[in-house]
């Protein structure tokens, strides 16, 4: 077995966070084993400026990575899992799922309002379509503004003053120790989450039988199960970061509960439905679940959305 492991990371705060536990992880678990990280700038790290739906959507965040892995100059990647598209690249496969953070979302004011308590015509950035439309569909009179830029910058702004309240996960806030800056978590009910948020995806080669073997004592049963519901939903309904697509699933005795939801972009039209699964078929009941959301309504929805981007 290999002793040197090179895992691909970007280059944010979070992304060293993640990379830096799961390196943490390998090495308590496999002590003679060298481990280091190779810092790899994407595409979304270079482009600040612009909402992600405008210039690719989900990728953006792991192609570059996902070629240094193809290459073999890495071992493994680590990513977050909300980033990665619904199909990998050939020779490609998720190794490991650790036990997942989180999955909500947070709102994050200036002056500890709630969501439901603010005044009409208040700004709230994010820069995620899921997000917007979700807080279109119960808050019509606030005004989405789009933000970009990593945790701390996305704060700083909000406390400048350009912003009334933001949007983030709480897995990279909580990760981060910034759990004091958060104002509401906005659960299932409020806010569906993106697929896979608050999981960390460990990419790897599919024929690397080494780290195959490390990624065993990485993987999470319950998240695993989880994410491979959503990723289902994700892969049926070809969702991206394009359109405000959500799914999100809980295991609740021997079944899974998978939860999702198509909305249109102006958050007038939003279809949620739900699907109870065993564990065993929540690949197959994810790909279910889009089916039914598309029929119900959300074929139309995809149908506008890809004819505005043309």
């Amino acid at each position: 077995m290999k002793k040197n492991i090179r895992i691909g990371t970007r280059g944010s705060k979070l992304a060293l966070w993640q990379a830096n536990f799961i390196k943490s992880e390998i090495e308590r678990l496999f002590p003679d084993f060298d481990v280091e990280l190779k810092i790899i700038k994407t595409t979304g790290d270079r482009i600040t400026d612009r909402p992600l739906a405008m210039v690719g959507g989900k990728g953006l965040f792991v192609k570059e990575i996902e070629n240094a892995l193809l290459n073999s100059d890495i071992d493994l990647a680590v990513h977050s899992m909300k980033d990665m598209p619904g199909k990998l690249p050939e020779g490609l496969v998720i190794g490991a799922i650790p036990k997942r953070e989180n999955p909500f979302d947070v709102l994050i004011s200036k002056n500890n309002c709630l969501l439901a308590d603010y005044e009409k015509g208040a700004k709230i950035g994010t820069s995620s379509l899921r997000r917007a439309s979700q807080i279109k569909h119960i808050r019509p009179d606030v005004t989405i503004e789009s933000i970009r830029g990593n945790l701390d910058t996305r704060i700083k702004k909000l406390k400048s003053g350009e912003y009334d309240a933001i949007v983030l996960a709480a897995a990279g806030l909580r990760r981060l120790g910034q759990e004091k800056e958060i104002t509401e978590y906005l659960d299932e009910a409020i806010m569906l989450p993106a697929v896979g948020q608050g999981a960390l995806c460990i990419e790897t080669r599919e024929n690397d039988s080494d780290i195959a073997l490390i990624m065993k004592t990485l993987d999470h049963h319950d998240t695993r199960i989880c994410v491979t519901g959503e990723r289902a939903f994700l892969k049926q309904i070809e969702g991206s970061c394009h359109i405000p697509v959500a799914c999100f699933g809980k295991i609740i005795g021997n079944e899974v509960i998978l939860t999702a939801v198509v909305a249109s972009e102006n958050g007038k039209t939003l279809i949620k439905e739900q699907i109870v699964s065993p564990m065993k078929k929540v690949e197959n009941s994810g790909q279910a679940l889009a089916d039914q959301i598309l029929e119900k309504g959300g074929k139309k929805i995809l149908e506008h959305l890809n004819s505005n981007d043309r």
